[in-house]
């Protein structure tokens, strides 16, 4: 980790940790769906918690969880991009 070099174990674990963002897809019926994109549709992947966890990016308690979110939902919306040709599911 070069950002985070005395604290590497801290924020791999902290960053692996926000994948359970992703627990919001056991409400989906189907819960999964190749053509569904998550951005807008699940709870958690919503624009209001995206607004949050930006917000989580500037206090320094919170900035790991906030980062490895806010990368989670940007690897969503290019999923999304790419299976579907939408960023977000309207």
């Amino acid at each position: 980790m070069v950002l985070f070099r005395n604290k590497w174990q801290l924020a791999s674990l902290v960053m692996i940790s926000t994948m359970l963002v992703d627990l919001d897809h056991l409400l989906a019926n189907p819960i999964y769906d190749p053509n569904r994109c998550s951005i807008g549709f699940h709870p958690l992947h919503g624009f209001l918690p995206i607004a949050g966890y930006l917000l989580l990016c500037f206090h320094p308690l919170t900035r790991l969880a906030g980062i490895g979110l806010v990368i989670h939902m940007a690897l969503d919306a290019i999923d999304c991009q790419l299976t579907s040709g939408l960023w977000y599911m309207p």
